[in-house]
This record gives C-alpha cells, sequence and structure tokens, in this order.
C-alpha cells in the first residue's frame, strides 16, 4: 500500500487532546504527519503553537510549505481561538477546496467545522461539531448531526475532545483500512 499522508494545520487557540490524539493514532497506523502552522493575518511560519490549554507546539513545516505537498487528508483541530483563526484565513479556504479538487480528504473536529462554513466548503453536507456551534453550522446551510463521527463524502467531522480517539480511528480506517483500524483500537484498550 501506498504511503498515506496527513496535515494537521495548527493555529493558537488550537485544542491539544485533539491534535495530539489524532497525530498519534495516525502515526500509529504508518501514516506521515505534518504539523503546520496557521496564524491570523496571512503570516504563515514555523513558531512554536500555544494551545487552548497552553500546551506548547511545534510545527513541521509553515503553511506554505506544506501546501505544495499532496496529502490524503487535511485536519482542522477545533479550539479557540484556533478555529476562529483557520475560519478567517482565506488561504485555509484555498487548502480545503485544493484538496477537495484533487480527490483528497478533508477533516475536522470540535468548533474547526465552522471553517467549512466560513470558506463555504460543500455547503448541504451533513456534519457534526462542538454543540456551541451548531446553529453557526445550520445557519450555513449543513444538516446537522449529533452522531459522534460522520462521514459525508470526502468530509469527516466529530464532536471534540471525548470524541478525539473515534475521529481518529475514523480517519484510520478511510485511509489504511477497518482491520487497521480495529487493531489499533483493541491495541490501545479502548472501549
Amino acid at each position: 500500500m501506498a504511503l498515506r499522508r496527513a496535515l494537521i494545520l495548527l493555529a493558537d487557540g488550537a485544542e491539544e487532546m485533539e491534535v495530539i490524539i489524532t497525530s498519534d493514532v495516525l502515526r500509529r497506523a504508518g501514516i506521515e504527519l505534518q504539523y503546520s502552522q496557521v496564524t491570523l493575518g496571512g503570516l504563515f511560519g514555523m513558531e512554536p503553537i500555544t494551545c487552548a490549554r497552553k500546551a506548547r507546539l511545534l510545527p513541521d513545516a509553515s503553511v506554505d510549505e506544506a501546501a505544495k505537498e499532496k496529502h490524503d487528508v487535511i485536519i482542522l483541530p477545533g479550539g479557540l481561538p484556533g478555529s476562529e483563526t483557520l475560519a478567517k484565513t482565506a488561504k485555509v479556504g484555498d487548502i480545503l477546496r485544493s484538496q477537495l479538487s484533487c480527490g483528497g480528504f478533508i477533516a475536522a473536529i470540535c468548533a474547526a467545522p465552522i471553517a467549512f462554513a466560513s470558506h463555504s466548503i460543500q455547503k448541504g453536507a451533513t456534519l457534526t461539531s462542538f454543540p456551541g456551534v451548531r446553529g453557526k453550522l445550520e445557519e450555513a446551510g449543513y444538516n446537522y448531526s449529533e452522531d459522534r463521527v460522520v462521514v459525508d463524502g470526502k468530509m469527516i467531522t466529530s464532536r471534540g475532545p471525548g470524541t478525539a480517539f473515534e475521529f481518529a480511528l475514523k480517519l484510520v480506517e478511510i485511509l489504511v483500512s477497518a482491520e487497521e483500524s480495529k487493531k489499533l483500537h483493541e491495541g490501545m484498550l479502548l472501549k
């Protein structure tokens, strides 16, 4: 099987659990992963990201560098103000549209689906999110589900930190196999 690649777009205020759990599970499945920073105002760089609970993460690449490469999935973690930054940054919309036009997957967890809405990505699709942003998504024309993980075509969404393992395992199922997802689920002693 070909090497699978994922890109997580980071902004200050990203939710640590959603970034770390997702990246850890994907790496356990053999998926090559990059972290890339997004900062408001179009400044892209390699400065450490301060997450929502003050953990600091160091990006692997700038958004400009990472956007030049092909990824099987682009992942947006939630957290505030990280999700708002992703939603306000035009480059994020460009990356998401490019990803879909190449047949790749896009994924968002917690409040991050607001970036889909602000960048007019797949309006009318069914998705889920952190309950606090449901109204924004419905107003933007999305069909809302309270399922813990929702897949609609090439879009995968999930609810928040408590669903991060399910989200990551669904990505493994889609990108690698259901068997690999099950193996990881059992190996990590998840219920």
